[in-house]
């Protein structure tokens, strides 16, 4: 995958598009990221010990990896990515646009 838990990402698709947001959760296996702030959904939840009260809880849902680019501080805007090996060995993901290393 391209984006990583902690990336700073913009959704380039769907109901939320052009939304900047951070990944909280990668799922590689369902090729899915959750992103904050981004497909809100609601779950009503019965009361329990944890949370007495009940009631309607906003959350973030899943969206495909393919609706997310990474964003470039540099650029201001979402970049594809490239790879590059550095001198010490390390693999790192860099802007395509302006070459600066996102990692």
């Amino acid at each position: 995958m391209h984006v990583k838990k902690g990336d700073k990402v913009v959704v380039i698709s769907g109901k939320d598009k052009g939304k900047v947001g951070k990944v909280l959760r990668a799922i590689p296996k369902k090729d899915r990221v959750i992103v904050e702030g981004v497909n809100m959904q609601t779950k009503h939840q019965k009361p329990s010990p944890t949370n007495p009260q009940g009631g309607i809880i906003h959350q973030e849902g899943p969206i495909h990896v393919s609706n997310v680019m990474p964003y470039c501080e540099k650029d201001k805007k979402g970049v594809r990515v490239g790879y590059k090996v550095l001198e010490n060995g390390k693999k790192v993901r860099i802007c395509r646009k302006c070459g600066e290393v996102l990692d």
